[in-house]
């Protein structure tokens, strides 16, 4: 039988402990794919002693098959067109300005409803590990990786707790590290490796974000 997490909070530790070579490390950044991702992502960043920022995806998906992403748009302005989708599914200019209008504006809610009035934390330059509570298709982190890429970060980490055995076939073209604690062969979704896997609320995401932002000036403070 395959092992299960007993919740989000369980599968971030373990998680951490994979990524402990990236602990103590001023250009390390972890990043959480709300909402689910947010409180992985959290212990991961507690136990690596890193910064905590949000990553959140919004997927362009093709008007008539909106399951098809053409492409996505991310924190920090983020964007990524798949050109070859678009002529596929032969989208015209105008309904793709549609659906980016769209989803730019649930994307703005869910910044503000996470991060308030504080933008997104500088990626150039850093690590970013990207974590979210498990895969399932796959399409959600290669969204996330492409459109993250636009930031210019030196390196993509993906980290996840529970993953399909061939999960980083499905993401190794555009991360830089697959990190995953669990890739059984029996798999029929996330949730069947977790005891508690409720859904994680806005107001969650805020508070945790919070808290890992106080952690980390208080680092600072501690400083020399």
């Amino acid at each position: 039988m395959e092992s299960v997490y007993e919740n989000r909070a369980e599968a971030g530790r373990v998680l951490a402990g994979l990524l402990a070579g990236y602990a103590h490390r001023d250009d390390v950044l972890v990043l959480g794919l709300p909402r689910g991702g947010v409180p992985v992502a959290f212990e991961v960043a507690r136990a690596l002693y890193a910064d905590l920022d949000v990553l959140v995806v919004r997927k362009l998906g093709v008007p008539i098959q909106p399951e098809l992403a053409m492409g996505a748009i991310a924190s920090g302005g983020a964007f990524y067109l798949d050109d070859s989708i678009v002529r596929y599914a032969g989208v015209s200019p105008a309904e793709l300005d549609a659906v980016i209008a769209s989803e730019r504006i649930e994307l703005a809610r869910r910044e503000r409803a996470y991060r308030g009035d504080r933008g997104p934390v500088d990626v150039e330059g850093r690590i970013a590990i990207v974590v979210d509570d498990g895969m399932a298709t796959g399409a959600t982190m290669k969204a996330a990786a492409m459109a993250l890429r636009e930031r210019k970060p030196a390196c993509i980490v993906a980290a996840l707790p529970v993953a399909p055995a061939d999960s980083e076939s499905r993401v190794e073209a555009v991360i830089d590290e697959f990190i995953c604690a669990m890739r059984p062969r029996s798999y029929f979704g996330v949730g069947q490796f977790y005891l508690d896997f409720s859904q994680t609320s806005d107001e969650e995401v805020f508070e945790l974000l919070g808290e890992a932002r106080r952690d980390s000036e208080a680092r600072r403070l501690k400083k020399p």
